[in-house]
This record gives structure tokens, sequence and C-alpha cells, in this order.
């Protein structure tokens, strides 16, 4: 039995004993370099993390009863200043093998930021002006899929779960959507249309933050050989575009 596309990201996740979790309810990174990524990221003073983009290339398909391997690799770590203040990028490759075969490629990308100062206005979210999707639906996302999604990524970020903590110490108005969940529903999406299985390609970038109880809008365009997609949150406020290639 083949699992759906995007099945790798509940797969060896990191597993970090609970009383070496840092007060964000990531692994504590320490002098020695200890991270959410078995000591690849060196000590970054930005507390405010997210999943910025990714590029996934699947090369053999996942079967049930498959034994997973995963190697990650730090690529780079790229300081910038934003219109937000201080950005830190960290890029990471992922080689997933299935019964030693190799499976899924995939490059992620990290961003780190200062916390917000209450002066600063937030940044201007781009909108989304688009015409003629030939696919949509709405949902919502509540504390209960977020709760879900934590458990089967093992994903102890306090931004997703804990509402005080979000709002009172990262300075969130809402909890915030996990970027991965959303790419997992457009992934659904575009399999839904498509079929199990018939993605060569998946590459998506988060825009703005999705916020818990907010309506989200999953739209897909059909180019043929490309699939077109994105999540709108209100007022066509874009939260993530993605691009799927077919399988040739």
């Amino acid at each position: 039995t083949i699992v759906p596309h995007g099945f790798h990201w509940c797969l060896c996740v990191p597993d970090t004993p609970t009383h070496q979790l840092d007060n964000d309810g990531h692994p504590r990174r320490t002098d020695d370099g200890a991270s959410a990524h078995q000591g690849l990221i060196p000590p970054i003073p930005y507390p405010r993390r997210m999943w910025a983009a990714g590029s996934v290339s699947f090369l053999h398909p996942l079967r049930v009863g498959a034994t997973i391997t995963r190697r990650s690799t730090l690529r780079s770590i790229t300081e910038k200043q934003g219109s937000s203040g201080p950005l830190v990028f960290v890029t990471i490759d992922h080689a997933i093998d299935a019964d030693a075969v190799p499976a899924v490629r995939e490059t992620q990308t990290l961003v780190y930021r200062a916390p917000p100062s209450p002066d600063d206005p937030p940044a201007p979210a781009p909108t989304d002006d688009s015409r003629g999707w030939d696919v949509e639906c709405t949902l919502l996302p509540d504390e209960r899929m977020l709760f879900r999604y934590s458990a089967l990524t093992f994903n102890s970020h306090r931004i997703h779960y804990d509402l005080p903590y979000a709002r009172d110490t990262e300075g969130y108005p809402a909890l915030v959507v996990h970027g991965p969940l959303i790419a997992t529903l457009l992934l659904d999406l575009a399999q839904r249309h498509d079929g199990i299985g018939g993605l060569a390609t998946f590459n998506f970038r988060a825009q703005s933050p999705a916020w818990c109880n907010e309506p989200l809008r999953l739209v897909l365009y059909d180019a043929g050989a490309t699939l077109q997609l994105a999540a709108l949150a209100p007022q066509g406020r874009i939260v993530m575009t993605a691009t799927a290639i077919r399988c040739a």
C-alpha cells in the first residue's frame, strides 16, 4: 500500500526527552550546538522560529511496512535584515530512504526572528488577485486540528497549542497554524485532484501566518504538467504558495 505524499513529515521526527526541552517547547539550545536537529544548528539568539519554505522531490513511493531512514545535513546559515528586523535563515537537506531505496529528497528552510517590538506595526502581507481557480475548498483550522498535527509530527513548539505563551511571550494574536500543516493540506488538495503518488516535486513558500480559528481557503489551478496552489486567509491574504509538478 502506497502512503500519500507528505507522510514523510510524520516519520523520523525528533524525540528529545521532555526535560531537555526549552521554554518554547523546542529542544534546548546550548553552547555545544544542541538543537532540534540533533546538533546540526548552532545556537541562534532569536527566539521566534518558523518553517519558511520547502522543496520536496518524490523519487520512490513510501509503502506501509518499509524501513525508513533519514539523513539530515546542514546546508547553510544566512543572516539578513528584514522589514521587521534581523533574520537568520537556516537551510537543511533531508535524504529519506525506504528499504535502502532513495524515496524523498527535501530541502527545508527555517527562519529565526527577534521578538516583536510593541511599537512596530505588522509588515503588510501580500494579497491574491487571481481568478479562475479550478479547485477550491475552505476549512477552519481549530485547536483540535493543531493539537493532532503537533502530536503526529512530535512538534512541541508552544505557539501551536499554548495560547497565553503564543500571545504574551512571542507576540502573536492567536495560535499559529503549522507551516507544514498548511503544506500538507495543499498536498492533499493536489492528490485529491490527481490521485495519490502522482507528483514528482512539490515546492512551497510561506508568505504570512495563518491563525487558529481563522478560515483558510485552499485553491488549485491546473496548468497541465504543473499545479499552482495557494492557501488564502480572509480578504485574500496569501498565507502560502506552492507548485507541484506531475510525474512524467
